[in-house]
């Protein structure tokens, strides 16, 4: 007798955007076709569905991730943000405001990837992690200011069709402003 064959679902519970979703999903089911096809979240679009263009850009754990290489069994236990879950109520994120002042975006459709990763990009040159395009690389070294193009290596993965880069570029720059503004401002209120 043959062994039975073994399932090819799981019951997962994902955490997005603060919300707890419970779902039954095929093993091969992407966090991208989770989101978008089983909870209606299509602010996260599908572009190339390779890996290769970021327009799917969502935060895993605080992290860039391409939802459509990532599959949704292995976003279980962790926070996933998408663009939906990045504005506090009506209060836009320093970096979608910024976008919207700056034109960084013409068809829109890249918009919510580049959003998603500018954060992360914001964050991680905050924490100090180099890029390829960093100067002195050494661990005691401070991190290197946010030029432009420490900003276009650091966003490299994220495609524009339209070719929006020099908003983008500058989009990405006053969010980081923006972002050590208020790093500052919440230092200062808790040494008081």
């Amino acid at each position: 007798m043959a062994p039975a064959p073994s399932s090819t679902t799981s019951a997962i519970t994902l955490n997005i955007n603060g919300e707890k979703h419970h779902l039954s999903v095929d093993h091969r089911t992407t966090l991208l076709d989770a989101l978008r096809e089983r909870l209606d979240l299509t602010g996260t679009k599908k572009g190339c569905d390779q890996g290769q263009c970021g327009a799917c850009t969502v935060l895993l754990g605080g992290r860039r991730a391409v939802a459509c290489l990532t599959l949704a069994v292995a976003a279980e236990g962790r926070e996933v943000t998408t663009i939906e879950g990045v504005a506090d109520g009506d209060d836009l994120h320093p970096v979608q405001q910024a976008f919207l002042e700056l034109d960084g975006y013409q068809c829109g459709y890249c918009t919510p990837g580049q959003i998603c990763s500018a954060i992360a990009v914001i964050e991680e040159h905050a924490a100090g992690w180099p890029s390829a395009a960093t100067d002195d690389v050494r661990p005691e070294a401070t991190p290197p200011p946010l030029t432009p193009d420490e900003i276009r290596e650091r966003m490299s993965g994220n495609l524009c069709r339209c070719g929006a880069y020099v908003s983008i570029v500058q989009a990405v720059s006053r969010g980081a402003q923006a972002h050590a503004q208020s790093r500052t401002a919440a230092a200062e209120e808790a040494a008081a």
